[in-house]
């Protein structure tokens, strides 16, 4: 039997040892200077090293998997089984099928734990038709296999859920400890984790349950606990996230985030923000369109020049903004009537421009809310460079892609996305504030008429 290792980091190197003490021919390739193991053949490139092998396993890491992919299809036997082990999103699991050419070939990889740590035998997860035929030819180095389907992709999707929880709990207990280690509590703050690691089902059905039953009240003690870590100087990033998630759970499951800051104005969501987060007043509607709320979607251009928004429609989710920084240029369009109604029909909730459109009527026909710098008949330029879901300055305002936009007659306002939960409800008691302050005054002014 053969197996062609694609990629000699360390685990590259973990992998290719433990086939040759099998007894197995090892081939491999690497463009980078790394060592070779021990009865392992080194090509050149792909090709060469996967011909005739029985079983390939690409590490090169998820930016070169499909790259590699490409370079072996050609070259596979018909019974061969390649695995992907890069560790990326199901999406680009397929991508990698898809380049690879004979995509039932393919087997979606993925390594829970440390190779380094428990060598060949780390546990895998493994999907795709062939993903069983994999499980046995891993197995004859000790790797402990699962089957999780036969959908390309599966594998990885289990595996960054995981991880959620995974490096999640790392970044918390980082946190904390960062916390305890400022006033002298370090060994306290180790006890108190450890305590509540334990009880396996049980603590964890109790969280679970117990976080969405107490949101509310939780959200109220978590900012609280913001203010100490404040006070000691600490950054407090999971504990921020841990307050959005509180508050979600606070509101009804149906309830979405969008639609509910879709219900407040965005001057109460402005002074809920100590006044933050507005964009210049140039940016307004260009029609009288409804307000709108949703997650940004972020595109960067060059002054006058629309590339970038047409490289980026194919990756608009519905319900999202789009938010351009067209770098205030207001004497040549970015978006017209067609861009708009293709924006529209990608699902965006709407856009937003730091720059001019054109075709102001046709875009309120098509009910699709536009807000912008200006409008100008002028065209724009189609040459690039630019760029979409990256961090943008847009009216004066930093905006990072999945931050919350809000957009009425009165103006734009980014929300970060961690803060947009607190921000919602500051907003709504600012409204209910001063609902209570018209009607004190109305009676007011019934009993001055009345005396």
């Amino acid at each position: 039997m053969r197996v062609s290792i694609l990629g000699l980091g360390e685990a590259g190197r973990v992998f290719s040892s433990a086939f040759a003490t099998a007894g197995w021919g090892v081939s491999a390739f690497d463009p980078a200077d790394t060592p070779t193991p021990e009865n392992v053949a080194r090509f050149d490139s792909v090709g060469p090293a996967v011909a005739d092998a029985d079983l390939i396993l690409s590490l090169t890491t998820a930016r070169f998997a499909a790259g590699a992919a490409a370079d072996a299809g050609p070259h596979l036997k018909n019974d061969a089984v390649f695995i992907d082990l890069n560790a990326a999103s199901p999406g680009r699991k397929r991508e990698i099928a898809t380049a690879l050419g004979n995509e039932t070939q393919l087997v979606d990889g993925a390594v829970l734990g440390s190779v380094m740590k428990f060598g060949p035998n780390v546990t895998v997860l493994l999907a795709g038709s062939r993903a069983q035929s994999g499980a046995s030819l891993l197995s004859q180095i000790g790797a402990e296999t699962v089957v999780v389907s036969e959908q390309i992709g599966s594998a990885s999707q289990r595996k960054l859920v995981r991880s959620v929880f995974v490096k999640s709990l790392a970044a918390l207990i980082a946190e904390s400890m960062d916390a305890a280690r400022a006033f002298d509590g370090e060994q306290w703050m180790k006890e108190q984790i450890a305590e509540w690691l334990n009880d396996g089902d049980s603590t964890i059905n109790r969280l679970d349950h117990t976080t969405r039953l107490h949101a509310g009240r939780r959200s109220h003690e978590l900012e609280d606990s913001l203010g100490v870590l404040a006070e000691l100087g600490v950054t407090s990033t999971v504990t921020e996230g841990a307050l959005a998630t509180h508050l979600r759970y606070a509101r009804s499951k149906a309830d979405d985030l969008a639609a509910a800051l879709a219900e407040v104005p965005t001057p109460a969501l402005g002074d809920a923000n100590e006044r933050r987060g507005l964009m210049h007043s140039a940016i307004k509607p260009v029609w009288a369109s409804p307000r709108i709320a949703g997650r940004a979607f972020t595109i960067e251009t060059r002054a006058g020049d629309n590339k970038a928004i047409h490289d980026a429609i194919a990756d608009i989710r519905p319900g999202e903004v789009v938010v351009i920084d067209g770098r205030a240029e207001t004497e040549r369009a970015l978006i017209g009537e067609l861009i708009a109604e293709r924006l529209r029909d990608a699902g965006a909730a709407g856009v937003v421009l730091d720059a001019a459109v054109r075709d102001a009527s046709g875009i309120a026909e098509l009910d699709f809310p536009t807000f912008a710098r200006a409008v100008t008949p002028a065209g724009p330029y189609r040459h690039g460079p630019g760029r979409h879901q990256v961090p943008i300055s847009i009216g004066e305002v930093v905006c990072h892609p999945g931050d919350y936009i809000v957009a009425d007659e009165d103006g734009v306002i980014v929300l970060p996305g961690l803060q947009a939960e607190s921000i919602l409800r500051g907003g709504l008691a600012k409204l209910d504030a001063e609902a209570k302050q018209s009607a004190a005054h109305r009676r007011s002014v019934r009993a001055t008429a009345a005396d």
